[in-house]
């Protein structure tokens, strides 16, 4: 069995051809893991560590500095943004801009649990409207062909798994609201770090074991780089 990809071929010297669930998971977790650290970690600690040195304007800079400078470094390059990334600068800059307006440091703290709630009311809907949102951040970690997009199996895949990470978001917003209303602000701020990387992390697994069986219901076979990068191919006989 040999295999013709939908656009780039992978060369199997380097490509492994018809990976395991775990090895999936595992190339996955290469490809998330940079996009999280990028997005989401280092953000927070610059914005904690200024907090504690210099207090909440410089946090502010710290935090917004790291994240436009990683999309304008995008930009310049002209490589493709993250979806994570850009979900990140858009939440960041409203955050602070509502901080702004108010005044208020609580607020500040509840927007991103506000916005994890509208992530997964956003999720739902676009189900509802036909354009289920996973679609576009699956381009991210696995290119597909509009062929195979738009087969009924794989428009289903995007539907369930857009719903369950409309779930998902919506466990870890309810968990941080709990966590912010009954403890204290630096026992919140970890807490509900590590909470939202668990809620993840068990998204991902999930998706990768509905994304295989999928992928080997509909005739595809999968391929994963050293690097990390996944593809789907049609598999044909050779």
């Amino acid at each position: 069995m040999t295999g013709t990809v939908l656009g780039d071929v992978p060369d199997e010297l380097t490509w492994r051809m018809d990976p395991s669930k775990f090895s999936v998971v595992g190339a996955v977790t290469k490809r998330l893991v940079p996009y999280l650290i990028e997005a989401t970690l280092i953000p927070t600690a610059l914005f904690y560590g200024f907090l504690v040195a210099g207090g909440l304007t410089w946090a502010f800079v710290a935090a917004l500095g790291w994240t436009y400078t990683a999309v304008l470094r995008r930009v310049v390059g002209r490589n493709p943004i993250p979806g994570l990334l850009i979900l990140a600068c858009l939440g960041i800059t409203v955050r602070t801009g509502v901080y702004l307006f108010s005044g208020n440091s609580f607020v500040y703290f509840v927007q991103p649990i506000l916005r994890t709630l509208g992530t997964a009311g956003c999720l739902a809907v676009s189900v509802l409207v036909g354009r289920p949102l996973i679609a576009r951040f699956a381009s991210d970690f696995c290119p597909l062909s509009p062929e195979v997009q738009d087969r009924p199996g794989i428009v289903r895949l995007f539907q369930q798994l857009t719903f369950l990470w409309a779930g998902v978001n919506l466990v870890a917003a309810l968990v941080s609201l709990t966590l912010l209303l009954t403890v204290p602000t630096a026992v919140f701020v970890g807490m509900a770090t590590v909470s939202a990387w668990i809620a993840t992390c068990v998204g991902v697994v999930v998706t990768v074991a509905a994304s295989v069986r999928t992928a080997r219901r509909e005739g595809l076979a999968t391929a994963v780089a050293p690097n990390g990068a996944l593809r789907a191919y049609v598999a044909v006989p050779g």
